[in-house]
């Protein structure tokens, strides 16, 4: 794969497997171009909410809107510029708030190859 540069209108954006909230996720490279990580765009409605058990390591950079991530232990909020990190293994509630939310994500190793 080659040196690109990515924006949101290039991510085919699709519910995210297993859920019904609106919450999409388009990934721009994965599994199929050969890299070692995932990348892409997720876009979070207004008051949307999505518990999991992260099969992944994962990196959500918030560009638009807030959202927390909740787990048994804390809660943190992150907004524009904020990143916020989730270990393969812990168990989360993504919630986005009134304005919804536009993240950019960093995936090791693929996410969909590991829900698979």
């Amino acid at each position: 794969m080659k040196v690109r540069r990515f924006t949101i209108e290039d991510a085919p954006l699709e519910r995210s497997p297993g859920q019904e909230a609106d919450i999409f996720a388009g990934n721009l490279v994965d599994e199929r171009n050969g890299g070692p990580i995932t990348i892409g765009y997720g876009r979070y409605a207004p008051n949307q909410s999505l518990a999991e058990t992260m099969a992944v390591d994962d990196v959500m950079i918030v560009l638009e809107g807030r959202v927390s991530v909740a787990t048994e232990a804390e809660t943190v909020t992150a907004g524009p510029g904020e990143i916020v990190y989730m270990p393969k293994g812990e168990a989360v509630t993504i919630r986005s708030h009134e304005d919804g939310a536009l993240t950019a994500y960093v995936t090791y190793p693929h996410w969909r190859e590991a829900k698979a």
